[in-house]
């Protein structure tokens, strides 16, 4: 048997809906309290899938890990283990965080290479060539990342790409290494604030957090803390993008609006009205999308999480858009769903051409990734008809009550089991 969503076309969302903490921070949040000895509480957890797969991951390791509604603790030994096997991180490619922090710690990690999300090749060479900068001996062996150091130290590291992972990666094992570590091209997004923000409250020295540049100032040893989670822009960003699509009127709280500058842009270049407050945002649409281009690039750049919105919100926009993909090569696989439900779209290399419909056709639908479900779903409500999206697990690991949320705001959709599809 498996779960999929039934999503009945033509509602108009209006109302609140409440966002809490970001899936791309508190999972490397809980990776992060492998540094210090002891118990890390974190709050605003978001309840979804890959929090409690994580906290298996820390568990392989020899932490105890509670989970409360939106709060973790996570109990640290004095003497980890430094072996994060298959059986434990093959299902959320978040796993390969623990790599840094148990090379800082034990000087020593064997990480199996990750799952996830089949939205392209993700490869581990800037994590690894980050960590031998920091004088690690790192390879591939047996299909795992395998590392050890006698001595870390701090070093000058160039990333070639502003990769999240990469940063992450280097700098909790930065923060345990003898002397200081600078991270140039590092990524910019608001979860690496937030993770050297808790990094800090642990007793890091780190600055240029929200830069380009991280400077890490090794420490011997840091102290578990109490956290709580930033909002989850990518969900908050899906909210605004549902309310767009619909036509309708959405007030989405518990995130900061200047984390989604470039896409409120978008959306009030569309048509949309966008009223932004302290922690909070209203986008009411009141009448067809225009239609637009959308690039994706690193943080601040158009989120790559947000492409399969952007490709859904142009499906029944008015015009043609051009959508650039510039991280993720697989992410146009969500097309192949689109075409199911009537869109007008087409590939060539990494742009897609989407040329807007009135209004498209209900059709059953499959999930390839989290975002690309969701995307699926927020096409369903402006489909005639009732639109099946299947393989909603991948909707589970991202957004907290999702089914819940769209009820609440005026949507028609219901979790169902039967016999798969295909």
């Amino acid at each position: 048997m498996s779960e999929h969503f039934k999503v009945h076309g033509g509602a108009r969302l209006t109302g609140e809906v409440q966002v809490v903490g970001a899936k791309n921070s508190v999972l490397k949040l809980m990776a992060a309290s492998l540094l210090a000895e002891g118990t890390t509480t974190i709050t605003n957890c978001p309840e979804i899938l890959d929090v409690p797969l994580m906290g298996d991951v820390l568990r392989g390791l020899g932490c105890e890990v509670g989970v409360a509604g939106d709060t973790v603790w996570i109990t640290t030994p004095a003497e980890l283990k430094h072996e994060a096997d298959y059986g434990s991180v093959y299902k959320l490619r978040a796993s390969v965080c623990v790599l840094g922090p148990l090379l800082g710690r034990c000087r020593r990690a064997k990480v199996a290479l990750p799952g996830g999300d089949a939205i392209g090749s993700r490869p581990l060479d800037m994590h690894q060539n980050g960590l031998r900068r920091l004088g690690a001996r790192s390879e591939i062996e047996h299909g795992c990342v395998v590392a050890d150091a006698e001595n870390l130290h701090g070093a000058q590291i160039w990333l070639d790409f502003p990769s999240v992972g990469a940063t992450e990666n280097i700098l909790m094992a930065a923060v345990l290494a003898q002397g200081t570590t600078v991270i140039d091209n590092a990524a910019r997004e608001p979860e690496i604030i937030d993770l050297c923000v808790m990094l800090q409250q642990m007793g890091a020295l780190i600055s240029g957090a929200g830069t380009s540049t991280l400077t890490i100032d090794g420490v011997d040893a840091l102290h578990p803390t109490e956290h709580r989670v930033i909002g989850d822009r990518i969900v908050g960003a899906t909210w605004a993008f549902a309310a767009a699509m619909t036509r309708g009127d959405v007030t989405v709280r518990g995130v900061d609006p200047h984390h989604l500058d470039l896409v409120l842009e978008k959306l009030r270049l569309s048509g949309a009205h966008i009223e932004p407050d302290r922690d909070s945002f209203r986008v009411a649409m009141p009448e067809r999308p225009t239609a637009l281009d959308f690039v994706t690039l690193p943080y601040p750049g158009f989120a790559t999480d947000l492409q399969p919105m952007a490709i859904a919100l142009s499906a029944i926009s008015d015009g043609t858009s051009m959508i650039t993909e510039n991280v993720f090569e697989a992410r146009f696989r969500f097309i192949e769903e689109m075409v199911r439900l009537g869109a007008d779209a087409r590939t060539d290399g990494h742009h897609a051409v989407v040329r807007g419909v009135e209004r498209l056709s209900s059709a059953p639908v499959w999930a390839s990734d989290i975002r690309a479900g969701a995307g699926l779903v927020l096409a369903g409500l402006w489909a005639d008809g009732v639109t099946e999206v299947w393989d909603v697990f991948h909707i589970d690991r991202g957004y907290p009550r999702f089914v819940e949320n769209l009820r609440d705001l005026g949507a028609h959709i219901e979790r169902a089991t039967s016999p798969p599809q295909r």
